[in-house]
């Protein structure tokens, strides 16, 4: 099993950028597929990204396409979402998440879950 802890979220301008991080514990995290969700009030979780588990392919939402890159660091068990040119619809809780399926835009083929970190962005 893994555990997994996102930090990096906060208030940011729109138009600014944000660099969030998942550490991950227990196995490493190169055994699996990675991805980010985000889940606004009053709205059902959605996907954001996810990455194979060399990180040689990679696969994005539209919404966030040409503004957000995911990468992993397998050497140091950890994933990262870089946000850049964020509007106030990026707002919401992001969750990172680990799978033995690749690429997946699907929650269920995800097994294990972070705690999320709440990402604000003003107008």
């Amino acid at each position: 099993q893994v555990h997994l802890v996102e930090s990096g979220g906060g208030l940011v301008q729109a138009g600014g950028s944000l660099r969030l991080s998942c550490a991950a514990s227990g196995r490493t995290v190169s055994s699996y597929a990675m991805g980010w969700f985000r889940q606004a009030p009053g709205k059902e979780r959605e996907f954001v990204a996810t990455i194979s588990r060399s990180g040689g392919s990679t696969y994005y939402a539209d919404s966030v396409k040409g503004r957000f890159t995911i990468s992993r660091d397998n050497a140091k068990n950890t994933v990262y979402l870089q946000m850049n040119s964020l509007k106030p619809e990026d707002t919401a809780v992001y969750y990172c998440a680990a799978s033995t399926l690749t690429l997946s835009t699907i929650p269920r083929a995800y097994d294990y879950w972070g705690q999320g970190t709440q990402v604000t962005v003003a107008s």
